[in-house]
């Protein structure tokens, strides 16, 4: 049910142009200025090597560009481009006009109960 809903939001996402892994490394990244690998690896709950990979993916299509640090030639960093911010912000209103469209649906009492169980669930996803 969650996959069908999500996929129903976006149609960037439904078709697979971009995957969910790369949907929420690139809105991360659009909220940070650079992340580094091991942080990527860490907020996506995957090795550095997966995230490694999910990042070369992402930089292949211009969405990010990696660079090492200044300090330390070891540590990589990653950072969106004007292309994945913008990809980004279609995703989220695509994704807000459909979210719309659904909940004009529901009653009013179902979208407040709706937006209630959203808002403990977000809550209980935060402190993870």
């Amino acid at each position: 049910m969650q996959r069908c809903f999500v996929l129903r939001l976006s149609k960037e996402l439904a078709p697979g142009n971009v995957s969910f892994p790369q949907f929420f490394l690139l809105a991360a990244l659009d909220q940070k200025e650079v992340l580094t690998m091991s942080e990527i690896a860490q907020k996506m709950g995957h090795t550095t090597a997966a995230a490694s990979g999910l990042v070369a993916r992402l930089e292949n299509l211009d969405y990010v560009v990696r660079a090492s640090a200044r300090e330390d030639r070891r540590k990589v960093l990653v950072c969106i481009t004007e292309k994945g911010s913008a990809l980004v912000r279609r995703i989220r209103e695509e994704m807000v006009g459909n979210l719309m469209k659904l909940m004009s649906h529901l009653t009013p009492d179902e979208q407040k109960a709706w937006l209630q169980i959203y808002t403990k669930i977000y809550s209980y996803c935060q402190k993870k």
